[in-house]
C-alpha cells in the first residue's frame, strides 16, 4: 500500500467518524481525504471515482457551511429527513447520471469497470448531497454504496481501500443509529414544548 492510499485510510476513518458524531470537523478532514483518494484513484484507472472526490470537494465546502450556518436563525443544523418528492428527485436524479456516466466511461480504453464505478459514484453524490442538508437517508444510500464498493476496490486490489469503505458499512450503520437517537430526542422535545405551551 502506498503512503496516500494509508493516509486516505487515516483520513477517511476519522472523516466518517467525526460524521457519526454530528461533528463539523468532519468536513475540513473530509477535504483531506478525498483530495488524497483523487490521485489514488487516478492512478488505478478508476476515472469517475477520481472526477466524484473533486465534486466531493465542493460538497464538503457547501456541507460544512451548510452545517454551521444552515439550521434556523443561521445557528446549527439539525439532524432531519428529507422530504420524499426530493428523496426520490435526487435518487432518479442519481440514476439518469449513472447511467450517462457508465456510457461515457464505457468508452474511455482505461476506464476499469465503467458501469459499476458510474453507479457508485451517483450513489456516492445522492448520499453525499443528502448528507450536506444532514438528512438520515444519507446513512442507508452509504451502507448500500460501501458494500458495492468494498467488492470494487478487491477486484482492483486495492485491499487497504477495501478493508476503509468495509469500516465506512459499520461506521455507516453507527451513524444510522446515532442520527435515529438525535432525532427522535429532537422530535421528543418538540413534543414535550408543544405539551407545555398546551
Amino acid at each position: 500500500m502506498e503512503a496516500l492510499e494509508l493516509a486516505g485510510v487515516v483520513t477517511g476513518v476519522v472523516a466518517v467518524a467525526l460524521t457519526v458524531r454530528r461533528s463539523l470537523w468532519c468536513w475540513p478532514v473530509g477535504i483531506v481525504n478525498v483530495s488524497l483518494f483523487a490521485i489514488v484513484f487516478w492512478r488505478v484507472g478508476l476515472l469517475a471515482d477520481a472526477g466524484l472526490q473533486l465534486v466531493y470537494l465542493a460538497l464538503c465546502a457547501y456541507g460544512w457551511w451548510q452545517w454551521s450556518h444552515g439550521g434556523p436563525a443561521g445557528g446549527e443544523l439539525p439532524v432531519g429527513r428529507a422530504p420524499r418528492r426530493i428523496l426520490v428527485g435526487l435518487l432518479a436524479a442519481a440514476a439518469l447520471f449513472a447511467l450517462a456516466l457508465g456510457a461515457l466511461l464505457a468508452r474511455v480504453p482505461s476506464a476499469s469497470w465503467p458501469w459499476l464505478d458510474a453507479t457508485l459514484a451517483a450513489g456516492s453524490l445522492a448520499a453525499q448531497a443528502l448528507q450536506t442538508r444532514k438528512w438520515i437517508e444519507n446513512w442507508a444510500v452509504w451502507i448500500a454504496v460501501d458494500l458495492a464498493y468494498v467488492g470494487l476496490y478487491v477486484a482492483k486490489n486495492l485491499l487497504a481501500t477495501a478493508a476503509l469503505y468495509a469500516m465506512f458499512t459499520v461506521l455507516a450503520v453507527a451513524g444510522l443509529l446515532a442520527w435515529r437517537r438525535a432525532l427522535a430526542g429532537r422530535s421528543a422535545a418538540g413534543r414535550a414544548v408543544v405539551e407545555a405551551a398546551g
